[in-house]
């Protein structure tokens, strides 16, 4: 419905009510008619409030419109964005991340270092255009590496410190330790002693790189972390940082938990010289053919599907069966098996597949050394492991359930990766100096903690 005013031969005007639903014009209700000019403006008025009455959501939405094309109208400059400061300032502070630095000019910009990176994840060119944009500062990118360049050696220390306290505070204590490394690449063309070529995590095999270790507690809070050059072994990353943590804090030694990538006879050796417990998955396959025969003749399933195998008085592994994890290796086994049949018919395999890497596991070649084919019993043998899961432990003062459910929760370290890699986008990495890249994790490190 709307006011219609309409001039009659008279000369006089019509002030209506009209109504248009079906697509017709229909006269809801005639409010006057009028000559004098004051009259008019009297009517039309009186026409708005009875419009009011008879259709009360046309003026909600009348006023919506006007109010929202008066923000519309408030220009840049009147715009000032408090709202994320507040917040994410406010958890820095409670974690106490904002006492690391005692200048003022200093704090606030690695407050804003740090915040926008959560606000607006970006570089640090990017943070100039925010502090533009939304705080109306002017921040030239030298200040910012100037900045990066005296910040103290120690400040990585402190930032440890300060999150280490918050988070003993929040959980009480550090009684679990996860672990495990990734690896990050930079957008460079050639090597150093730090950023090497070397196995990437991100796909990226011909860019540097640089192998991050991360601990964390049971919860998912950050404990520490540690950069290794980018073509180092990651088993040789992991029970140094370990023994340093542990030194640097003076806690007692907390049960460490590791994926199977961190499983070597060495590691778990030295990990018993130190007297660690620790719970590390097991890789099942690879297992000498005593252990797998074990776990083979277990027979579980989804009523019996947790056992134990006792290695020594020191050592056993749980063995544990998921359906939906038996669903999945068969679903994988399946493909790659049919992948491997096309392969063998279209005449593409030589001699070169057949190694022990993936499924190539099942090629083998023909007694008259000219073709290759699979090995069904290889195959057939291999579908017995399917959702089968192994975790080696030294605890035994933990039940089977608790040890899967404390492996299981390696998936907050895998998470803190994820939302680094993602959300807060810290890579590709452009930082070619290397105290400028330690700052740059103690940033990051900061940042994942909020």
């Amino acid at each position: 419905m709307f006011i219609r005013k309409r001039k009659n031969p008279s000369g006089s005007i019509s002030i209506q009510i009209i109504d248009k639903s079906n697509g017709k014009y229909k006269v809801v209700e005639t409010i006057a008619c009028v000559k004098d000019k004051k009259e008019l403006e009297f009517y039309i008025a009186k026409a708005e409030s009875r419009l009011k009455q008879l259709n009360p959501n046309l003026f909600d939405a009348v006023e919506f419109n006007e109010k929202k094309h008066r923000f519309i109208g408030i220009k840049n400059k009147e715009i000032s964005v408090v709202g994320p400061d507040i917040i994410f300032g406010y958890i820095m502070e409670y974690i106490g991340c904002d006492k690391v630095l005692k200048k003022l000019k200093e704090k606030e910009l690695f407050k804003q270092l740090v915040l926008s990176r959560i606000i607006d994840p970006g570089s640090k060119l990017n943070l100039i255009d925010y502090l533009y944009i939304y705080k109306h500062q002017n921040l030239d990118k030298n200040e910012i590496y100037r900045f990066l360049d005296t910040l103290s050696l120690n400040l990585k220390d402190k930032i440890e410190q300060c999150i280490f306290e918050y988070t003993s505070m929040v959980t009480g204590g550090i009684r679990v330790s996860f672990y495990d490394v990734t690896t990050l690449y930079f957008e460079a063309s050639s090597e150093d002693d730090l950023r090497k070529v070397g196995f990437s995590k991100d796909g990226k095999f011909t860019k540097p790189q640089i192998i991050l270790g991360l601990l964390t507690s049971l919860e998912g809070y950050p404990l520490g972390f540690e950069i290794h050059e980018g073509n180092c072994y990651e088993g040789k990353t992991f029970i140094p940082m370990l023994e340093k943590f542990q030194k640097k804090f003076n806690i007692e030694k907390p049960i460490v938990v590791a994926d199977s990538g961190l499983l070597s006879k060495a590691n778990i050796l030295e990990l018993e010289k130190l007297n660690y417990r620790y719970i590390l998955g097991a890789r099942i396959k690879s297992s000498s053919s005593e252990i797998k025969n074990k776990i083979v003749s277990l027979n579980l399933n989804n009523e019996k599907n947790i056992e134990t195998i006792y290695f020594s008085k020191n050592q056993k592994m749980i063995v544990s069966y998921s359906q939906q994890r038996a669903k999945k290796d068969r679903y994988t086994r399946t493909k790659n098996y049919e992948k491997l049949k096309i392969k063998i018919k279209s005449g593409n395999l030589t001699k070169a597949h057949l190694n022990n890497k993936g499924y190539n596991k099942y090629l083998v070649l023909s007694d008259s050394q000219t073709t290759i084919s699979i090995d069904e019993d290889k195959y057939n043998y291999d579908s017995s492991f399917d959702g089968l899961k192994g975790f080696v432990t030294n605890d035994f003062s933990l039940n089977p359930t608790q040890i899967i459910e404390h492996y299981t929760n390696l998936w907050h370290i895998e998470r803190a990766f994820r939302i680094s890699k993602t959300d807060l986008k810290i890579r590709p990495i452009y930082h070619r100096l290397e105290h400028r890249i330690f700052t740059y994790f103690n940033f990051i490190r900061c940042i994942y903690s909020i």
